[in-house]
């Protein structure tokens, strides 16, 4: 089992920038590769960006490309969405989840986090 809390999330003015973390904990974090996710209301699940347990496998969604970067740090048991530049269109609850490889696919992932909600303003 593993356990996955989201934090970072809040509210800002279109052209800014937060920064997501998820810190793991259960079983062994540098064993799963890691995912971010996104949902709006009356929307399946939005794959954002995801990376491999070593870190050399690296996918993003077309639309945050060049303005999301995803990083962890196995040492520490946390995975990072870094967002710059964001737009409304941005706007969702973002989930990190844990699976046993990087993929775009929601349903090949075991775990999730609760979500944390991120809202971009015009």
């Amino acid at each position: 089992q593993v356990q996955l809390v989201e934090s970072g999330g809040g509210s800002v003015q279109a052209g800014g920038s937060l920064r997501l973390s998820c810190a793991a904990s259960g079983r062994t974090f540098s064993a799963y590769a890691m995912g971010w996710f996104r949902r709006t209301p009356g929307k399946e699940r939005e794959f954002v960006a995801a990376t491999s347990w070593r870190g050399d496998t690296i996918y993003y969604a077309d639309s945050v490309k060049g303005r999301f970067t995803i990083s962890r740090d196995n040492a520490k048991n946390t995975v990072h969405l870094q967002m710059n530049s964001l737009k409304p269109e941005d706007t969702a609850v973002y989930y990190c989840a844990a699976g046993p490889a990087a993929t775009i696919a929601s349903t090949l992932y075991d775990y999730w986090g609760q979500g944390t909600q991120v809202t971009v303003s015009s």
